[in-house]
């Protein structure tokens, strides 16, 4: 289980400021829905609370270690071994096989999906893209790849999963199932942090933090 601390955190980009002042405690087993109208920074901070960009300013621990200032060894471990991302542009392989986005590992011959192949089922099952692990990833619509993301962190039991707007491709059926899935990883202790507009994916959240622009 993992807690990320953020004291008087500042966000940018290219040296511009876009977020400041910002508090928040992200503990194991809850879901915090970053909210606010388009272009006021969301994803800029859900980037920088996942060390994918470096804080203009403040401090950001990890279970109570300083991470603000990590190189980029020590946050590739914190990706490689707590963090799993449901990004926007998706992040998936699109010329691989849906059963290998998902483990994102090969056999040891190089030929074949690696990984647990158990697991690797039981997170497409979860998905609803069971019957899909032989494909193309880029046979899959929108919002089929954004439920790869989540299959991909099911299988890595991450404890942290930050996501990006996870239910803007959905239908009400596959949204409703995603936020299932995602209280569901919550309750077995993982820290999860969505940038989201969606009301009814804010409304199953423990915690919502307004994001405002720097004025």
């Amino acid at each position: 289980m993992t807690t990320i601390t953020c004291r008087n955190l500042a966000t940018g980009i290219n040296g511009h400021v876009i977020t400041g002042d910002i508090n928040l405690d992200i503990a194991p087993g809850t879901m915090t829905a970053l909210t606010g109208p388009s272009g006021c920074g969301k994803t800029t901070l859900l980037h920088t609370i996942g060390l994918l960009q470096i804080p203009a300013a403040g401090t950001l621990a990890i279970d109570g270690v300083d991470a603000t200032g990590w190189s980029q060894r020590q946050r590739r471990r914190f990706w490689r071994d707590k963090a799993a991302f449901i990004l926007q542009d998706y992040g998936i392989m699109d010329e691989e096989t849906v059963g290998f986005n998902v483990s994102m590992r090969l056999n040891s011959l190089g030929l074949a999906v690696g990984g647990d192949r158990r697991r690797i089922r039981n997170a497409l099952r979860l998905t609803g893209l069971a019957s899909r692990a032989e494909e193309t990833a880029s046979h899959l619509s929108g919002g089929e790849k954004q439920r790869l993301g989540i299959a991909r962190a099911i299988y890595k039991n991450a404890s942290v999963i930050l996501a990006d707007e996870p239910t803007a491709s959905l239908d009400a059926g596959n949204r409703a199932n995603i936020i299932r899935l995602l209280r569901e990883r919550a309750t077995q202790g993982a820290a999860i942090v969505l940038a989201t507009h969606d009301p009814v994916l804010v409304d199953a959240c423990d915690r919502v933090y307004q994001v405002t622009p720097s004025s």
